[in-house]
């Protein structure tokens, strides 16, 4: 029987793929035409009602239950307009995927009357089964009452799957008890608190700034390939990534895929999820192809945090089902290829004010330099301060295989800032003595050179080694992992800012009542945090061995593995900075702690039962049929009188294949072992900590004599699809 691998490269290179894209057209016609965008809003709802919907998304003030009953109506009539009959609550429990419960529009009145009905209620509160989704232990089994409720400040969209269309409201999701089970509550509470902290710190320089909002534009880069190859691969339906595969000759040595010509099939499918984003308001701009082979990037303008979250999110989606029609696979694994560049997703993170300053971009006068310095500098003591919590936001396993190779950031936090502003907080670290005049353009105006036209911003070069850069007016934290939600790592983000900018504003008021001019006491504790938070700082090439050695010495968290690198959410230092600033609670700290660790040890067991199952079902059979033709031919030179020298290359062969299968036997099977003794753990991180170093260090040592025979087994006997097939076939 023909294996899946050869069926899959027989209708690859025999069929025609449709690479048409119907309804593509004009981006501005089509942008939004699926959201209930304010401009929407206007045309289906009283003024009263609109301008509560508009205070609550500008403000944050409640809506009540009245003018949630007329926002309703108006939703459901302009849904009703684009025939959508279901609704449902579109949230992001902590599974990492989205979740959504669809009801109709459809009920009926006591007398048996149908009508289509969708009141204050149904928009505002559902109840999901909490108990079905991960709680780390908030919730038990006969617990299970969970609730979801309206965010105003994301507007409601209509997905369209098939020829189905419903109506998505984006919602919190918490327990009963009041918990958030989700990573848009806690999220949304981590920009209340940077809008509060930072509001207090702008006053120094504007007093009409009344709002501060954190801005994201994330890069999201992936892998597309074939899905009859890809099907024909357990690991990849199973782990989202190989677990077995030689290096191809080619692989992106030649340097030639990044920014080249994007193929026909796959720019098809961008194409056909961009007018999906794009309908739905998600606003794409960029789209190449990035470093190895077979991997993408797409990029969007940047937007408002919990906006841009919830975008990614649901562009995750949109392409994991587009790629179905086009008959491809999508994989947003950090690390689906060995010995090639993995995945992430930049985030691009800045802060914004209501009167369109963006704080983390240099200004044009000393007042505005200052300001731009005082941001600058508190986010880098927050990221000294805080840099295991960082680590810990961007910990999974997936992301364990990309950090520290192939372009991904190490697992050392730093930050890159560039030779021209180290020059700049040098000078003024190295300021002699504490006074600081406050006419001092030194210290106080940051000029750009004046043969550098005014509208580059990018004042510094990029580092692509670095897991948390400047560049030019945003930082870049480059450490997030491709399958990630953004929520996760902007939440802990945000709330370090918090925690900084409120010590910053009690130590210049504090300068200030001892009689400091306010710039001079501003100037006073950026020194004071450029001494502070410097061993964090660094310019250099973060692969490097030197780079481990000296981050050692600085004293720098050096946090390789998931379970020891998630211990930072829980400690007493973490449990007050969150409970403080009302993001966490203790127990929801805990419980995500122990939802993370779960997460790790099921992929690394699942991972493990995967490679078992490859192994003992389709590596070691591929292999024992080749031996038999070996042993068959060399039996039969033998037979004829033929000397020894005549079947040298066929016994050597045989004596290498037999070596690896009964590698592969052996390790597979001590793997298996040690996955029982794992499991017999009770404690969660000490079970993580046993599947990180005594299960998956299997990994490694049975997929090298795989490798080795898929180089030795004849080519027709291989069932799993080759990377060369994977990463080139399209």
């Amino acid at each position: 029987m023909q294996s899946l691998r050869f069926k899959a490269i027989d209708n690859l290179t025999s069929g025609n793929h449709d690479v048409s894209v119907d309804g593509v057209g004009k981006v501005t016609s089509q942008f939004g035409e699926h959201v209930f965008t304010l401009k929407t809003a206007r045309d289906f709802l009283s003024d009263e009602a609109y301008k509560s919907l508009l205070g609550s998304i500008k403000t944050g003030h409640k809506i009540d239950r009245n003018m949630a009953a007329q926002i309703a109506a108006g939703m459901r009539q302009w849904a009703e307009t684009k025939g959508v009959t279901h609704y449902t609550h579109w949230f992001q429990p902590l599974t990492g995927t989205s979740a959504e419960k669809h009801d109709s529009f459809f009920t009926l009145k006591s007398d048996g009357t149908p009508l289509e009905v969708f009141d204050a209620d149904a928009l505002v509160q559902q109840e999901p089964d909490a108990s079905s989704f991960p709680s780390g232990g908030l919730r038990a089994t006969f617990e299970a009452r969970g609730y979801t409720a309206w965010d105003p400040t994301s507007p409601a969209f209509i997905m369209h799957i098939g020829q189905g269309m419903t109506l998505c409201i984006p919602t919190i999701f918490v327990s009963y008890t009041g918990e958030a089970l989700d990573y848009k509550a806690p999220l949304l509470k981590s920009i209340e608190a940077l809008n509060k902290a930072a509001v207090d710190v702008c006053h120094y320089f504007d007093r009409n700034v009344s709002k501060v909002f954190a801005t994201l534009g994330w890069e999201q880069e992936y892998f597309v390939v074939d899905e009859g190859l890809a099907n024909a691969r357990p690991d990849i339906v199973m782990t989202g990534r190989t677990v077995f595969g030689h290096t191809p000759a080619k692989g992106q040595q030649m340097e030639d895929h990044y920014f080249g010509a994007i193929p026909e099939r796959v720019y098809a499918f961008m194409r056909d999820f961009e007018y999906e984003a794009y309908r739905l308001g998600i606003p794409l701009r960029t789209r190449h192809n990035e470093v190895a082979p077979a991997q993408f990037e797409c990029a969007p303008i940047f937007e408002e945090l919990n906006l841009a979250v919830d975008h990614n999110t649901l562009l995750m989606d949109i392409m994991n089902r587009v790629a179905k029609r086009h008959k491809l696979k999508v994989l947003m694994h950090e690390k689906p290829f060995a010995g090639i560049n993995g995945s992430g997703k930049h985030n691009n993170w800045s802060m914004a004010t209501d009167t369109g300053v963006n704080l983390l971009a240099p200004g044009r006068t000393p007042k505005t330099n200052l300001m731009f310095l005082a941001f600058f500098v508190n986010t880098i003591k927050a990221v000294h301060d805080h840099a295991d919590l960082m680590r810990a936001a961007i910990a999974s396993a997936g992301n364990d295989h990309r950090l520290g190779a192939n372009e991904a950031p190490p697992a050392i936090i730093s930050a890159y800032i560039g030779h021209y502003l180290s020059k700049v907080l040098n000078e003024i670290e190295s300021r002699v003595g504490d006074k600081f005049d406050e006419q001092d353009e030194v210290m106080l105006k940051l000029d750009i050179h004046k043969s550098i036209p005014e509208l580059l911003l990018d004042n510094t070069d990029r580092n692509r080694t670095s897991p948390f850069a400047f560049t030019g007016n945003k930082f870049e934290f480059r450490a997030v992992g491709s399958s990630a939600n953004c929520a996760n790592g902007m939440t802990i983000l945000n709330t370090i800012m918090s925690e900084t900018l409120s010590n910053f504003k009690k130590e210049v008021d504090a300068h200030i009542e001892k009689g400091d001019k306010k710039e001079v006491a501003i100037m006073q504790v950026i020194k004071q945090y450029i001494k502070d938070s410097k061993k964090v700082l660094f310019e250099g090439d973060g692969y490097s061995e030197e780079w481990q050695q000296e981050a050692a010495r600085r004293g720098l968290p050096n946090l390789k593995t998931t379970p020891v690198a998630l211990d930072p959410m829980v400690t007493e230092k973490a449990k007050h900075l969150f409970e403080k600033h009302n993001v966490y609670s203790h127990s929801e700290l805990e419980a995500r702690h122990e939802i993370e660790l779960e997460k790790y040890l099921k992929t690394v067991q699942i991972e493990g039962r995967v490679i078992g199952d490859l192994a003992g079902n389709h590596i070691l059979p591929a292999a024992i049929r080749y031996q038999n033709v070996l042993i068959s031919n060399i039996k039969g030179l033998k037979d004829l009188g033929l000397p020894a020298s005549s079947y040298a290359v066929q016994l050597s062969v045989l004596e290498q294949i037999s070596e690896h299968i009964n590698k592969v036997q052996s390790l597979a099977g001590e793997m298996t072992e040690a996955r029982k003794t794992a499991n017999a753990l009770s404690d969660t991180r000490e079970k993580a900590i046993a599947y990180c170093d005594q299960v998956k260090p299997y990994f490694d040592e049975i997929r090298y004599h795989v490798d080795k025979l898929e180089l030795l087994v004849d080519d027709s006997e291989w069932e799993l699809p080759k990377y060369r097939e994977l990463l080139f076939l399209r």
